[in-house]
């Protein structure tokens, strides 16, 4: 008997469309989680599916050193797209991927060691980025890790400040904190990271792993904050579904890198997802998108709270990253919600649900996810 060292829901999925997955039994969840993001233009989406099956037909993989359109299209968007001032491009498999990479270029850039991340932070699971996240359950077996963190309290400008000196490489922020809780940082606390880092020849890095592609109604996060950081670190949502990350620089980081790579980086399919996804989320304008529906799913479940009395302490987020903070336990609701309602959520802590839909969802499908909520949590 075969074992697996993941554990697994007893959902067994056959099929995706649009908002909706179907399981083996032809039962059709409406999918509010997009598994953590990754898929902000629904499943199945006609032009990634078109793009990577032409690929697949041409080239399935070459290494990075030998150069191919699609690869190179993809840096070309990312770079286009990208802050302004982020034009260096690293690609890679996965957003803790595109962490280990920041921090390495990070250091080599500023021949420091030191790096400030914050309490609630979640950068990645591999041994570089996990030193970086701060929850001790993700860590414990795995010590020790790598030394040189120093995590402060997000939203505390004046502990920031105090942290970062000379020594400093880099500070990771997430513009809004995800498995953190949802947590939104203020437009000043972002700012003063900016200033501080320069003051101190130290990197600022945003992971818009979960943040970027749109999800909060701005291509990047941090473009509401009127913030460029020195590294931008994003995945998740970039290839809808496909595995890929990237690690965007300034021209000082790129530089001086150090010696770093990857043996699946950019492969082609990967590329033509990502080239598909990044015109389609362009072309549709689903950031607005995001932002509008964002504004009225929050507003939603903020009426049914209080229409309904139910045991909601809070809802916060930006766009389609939205997190319901309940007074019982966050997992119960989600399987409440999976088992009685057809629908499919994420938790964020023990006390938060996640709701982290595809961009392309409309009015309906927020007031169908509404109405399931009220059931559950009306009980």
């Amino acid at each position: 008997m075969s074992g697996f060292v993941f554990s697994e829901k007893p959902i067994a999925m056959a099929s995706g469309e649009g908002a909706y997955l179907t399981s083996e039994n032809g039962t059709d969840y409406l999918d509010f989680g997009a598994s953590y993001a990754c898929t902000p233009l629904g499943h199945s989406h006609p032009a990634v599916t078109e793009a990577v099956q032409e690929q697949a037909a041409e080239l399935t993989y070459v290494q990075a050193s030998y150069p191919v359109a699609e690869r190179t299209e993809t840096y070309e968007k990312l770079a286009t797209l990208a802050p302004e001032g982020l034009e260096n491009v690293w690609l890679c498999n996965s957003g803790t991927e595109a962490n280990e990479a920041a921090m390495k270029f990070a250091r080599s850039a500023t021949d420091s060691t030191k790096i400030v991340a914050t309490k609630r932070a979640f950068h990645g699971r591999t041994m570089g980025a996990l030193a970086l996240t701060w929850k001790q359950q993700y860590k414990a077996p795995f010590e020790p890790l790598a030394g040189g963190v120093e995590f402060v309290e997000y939203g505390n400008a004046d502990e920031l400040a105090e942290a970062v000196d000379d020594d400093t490489a880099a500070v990771f922020l997430e513009p809004v904190q995800g498995e953190g809780g949802i947590h939104p940082a203020a437009v000043d606390y972002l700012q003063s990271a900016r200033e501080v880092t320069e003051a101190n020849d130290a990197a600022l890095v945003f992971d818009e792993i979960q943040t970027g592609m749109g999800r909060t109604g701005t291509l990047w996060a941090c473009e509401q904050a009127g913030v460029v950081p020195d590294i931008l670190t994003t995945a998740k949502g970039i290839a809808n579904g496909l595995p890929m990350g990237a690690t965007l620089c300034a021209d000082w980081i790129a530089e001086d890198p150090g010696d770093h790579g990857s043996t699946f980086s950019g492969g082609p399919v990967v590329c033509a997802a990502a080239n598909a996804t990044l015109d389609t989320l362009v072309e549709e304008d689903l950031p607005a998108h995001a932002g509008e529906v964002g504004d009225y799913l929050v507003a939603e479940l903020e009426a049914a709270t209080d229409e309904h009395d139910l045991p909601v302490r809070e809802v916060r987020g930006e766009g389609l990253m939205v997190g319901i903070e309940v007074k019982r336990g966050a997992n119960r609701v989600l399987r409440n919600l999976a088992i009685e309602q057809d629908v499919l959520a994420l938790p964020a802590g023990r006390t938060v649900v996640r709701l982290l839909p595809p961009l392309t969802i409309d009015e309906d499908h927020v007031d169908e996810f509404v109405d399931a909520f009220v059931e559950v949590l009306g009980e």
